[in-house]
């Protein structure tokens, strides 16, 4: 009896490890974000053009307002794959004041409008039209890795930076309900 007692707590034990195993997500930025600009620095200004050539500049846009950078590529599958749930978070958060800048490592307008148009993206796009690792943003924010995000502070700085929605979202839920 004993032992059926024993095989018994021990398959439970291996079952909750098994599970917690399957339920957590992996830490993606440990591998991909390793060079992400850091919380605490600077956020490096920048101005690119939007798809009609409109300049926008990071300074001025973000006055006094927490922005999410969303780095991103029509061509990027994860990209692709992660579009609705970013236009779920703009519509979320802008609500209370939280503005997005689509950054995009797209090369052809065209392909990079047409994303713009299929996801429904409403909020400011920007871009240097260049190969996604000779673009002058991309080695600014240390950005090796899409999808990434920055979330830059009202004051400027960097407040987080991950290749990870959730991080994201949960930064954000945070920060508009007060909860820690």
């Amino acid at each position: 009896m004993k032992k059926k007692v024993i095989l018994w707590i021990a398959l439970l034990l291996v079952g909750a490890t098994a599970t917690k195993a399957q339920t957590s997500e992996p830490d993606y930025d440990e591998k991909y974000a390793t060079e992400l600009v850091k919380a605490g620095t600077a956020a490096p200004d920048f101005k690119m053009n939007t798809p009609d050539g409109k300049a926008i500049q990071l300074s001025e846009f973000a006055k006094g307002k927490t922005v999410v950078l969303d780095f991103w590529a029509s061509w990027c599958p994860d990209c692709r794959k992660d579009a609705p749930e970013v236009v779920r978070m703009y519509e979320k958060y802008r609500q209370h004041g939280i503005e997005f800048i689509g950054i995009s490592m797209d090369t052809n307008v065209e392909a990079w409008k047409m994303a713009i148009e299929k996801f429904g993206i409403s909020y400011p796009q920007v871009s240097e039209l260049k190969k996604f690792k000779e673009t002058d943003i991309s080695k600014a924010y240390g950005v090796k890795w899409i999808p990434s995000m920055v979330v830059v502070g009202p004051d400027g700085q960097v407040k987080l930076s991950t290749v990870m929605l959730n991080k994201v979202d949960k930064y954000l839920n945070e920060l508009t309900t007060g909860a820690n």
